[in-house]
């Protein structure tokens, strides 16, 4: 590649795709000799891409962080793969992402082709969210998700505190292995090292993640499809509550309106009974009022009770 702009930004390219590369691979992709591509690095320093180089025998290139965020070269599928990814996160559970989302999405649209734009149009009007009508999200600290996220890219070892359901916090060393997003929920899917086993985590119950610097290899999974594991842990351990009410609406209506989080265990003329398993009263409460529906609480007693409280706490709030 002769063209030193071109080259330049191909460069550039190559260095965000991976973490490190040595210089004879770097050189070798480009086509130039090692003497050319220190004359390119160069060249993108002063353009504000802080680039680190090691010497030695395996010296090599890595592009680090730098005080502001210079322009990202991305190739077409990369470009589409972030415009879906902004639209999916103008409606997500990370706390405050939504506005964000849209006025990101807005900048990289606006400088699309028209192809590009073309595809993006096509893949958003053939995907179906996997959000239900009238769900509440449950809200992710943006931080945490970023500090996990990166840790599976990397391969890094992390310590995070967890408190499930009911039980004490704990300490917490993970090899995180994939980030999962099934409903309106973010699940860590990793090897726990104090347990020995792997684990599914809820991230909105994990706080204060960080690196150890301990670089692991990979592990054996024991499924092919982490979402499908992840979906199948969290269905048979995700049974502290067992609710059930009959409503007054039909069958069908009532899965339109709340879908796969209940299911309606009986039929009766103008009404259908629902059961909702789950380790949260609240949402089960919510799901039923989203029927648009009357409903009348079958069991357990603590359900009664909870929705009993919860009438009060909302005709209080409604009062002059």
């Amino acid at each position: 590649m002769s063209d030193p702009s071109a080259r330049t930004l191909r460069l550039l390219s190559l260095l965000q795709a991976r973490r490190y590369w040595s210089g004879a691979d770097l050189a070798g992709r480009l086509g130039v000799s090692v003497r050319t591509l220190r004359r390119d690095v160069d060249r993108l320093r002063e353009l504000g891409y802080p680039v680190e180089a090691s010497r030695g025998v395996d010296g090599g290139y890595a592009l680090a962080p730098g005080a502001a965020l210079p322009p990202l070269v991305l190739d077409d599928d990369e470009a589409v793969a972030l415009a879906l990814g902004l639209q999916s996160a103008a409606g997500s559970a990370v706390a405050g992402m939504a506005e964000t989302s849209v006025r990101a999405l807005a900048k990289v649209v606006q400088v699309m082709p028209v192809r590009l734009r073309r595809r993006v149009e096509a893949l958003r009007g053939a995907t179906v969210s996997g959000w239900n009508p009238g769900e509440v999200a449950d809200a992710v600290d943006p931080a945490v998700l970023t500090t996990v996220a990166l840790a599976c890219r990397d391969a890094e070892r992390t310590v995070f505190g967890y408190a499930p359901p009911g039980r004490a916090r704990t300490e917490r060393t993970v090899e995180p292995h994939r980030l999962v997003s099934l409903g309106r929920r973010w699940y860590l899917l990793g090897w726990d090292l104090d347990r020995g086993d792997w684990r599914v985590f809820r991230l909105d119950r994990l706080d204060a993640p960080r690196g150890t610097g301990a670089v692991f290899g990979p592990r054996r999974f024991p499924a092919g499809d982490p979402a499908a594991y992840v979906r199948e842990r969290i269905d048979t351990a995700w049974t502290r509550y067992v609710v059930e009410a009959d409503v007054d609406a039909p069958a069908d209506a009532v899965r339109r309106r709340i879908g796969r989080w209940a299911t309606v265990v009986g039929e009766r003329p103008g009404g259908c009974r629902v059961r909702i398993e789950g380790d949260d009263l609240d949402w089960a409460a919510a799901a039923l009022v989203v029927t648009g529906a009357p409903f009348r609480v079958v069991s357990p007693p603590e359900f009664t009770a909870h929705v009993a409280a919860l009438a009060t706490r909302c005709a209080a709030a409604a009062a002059p």
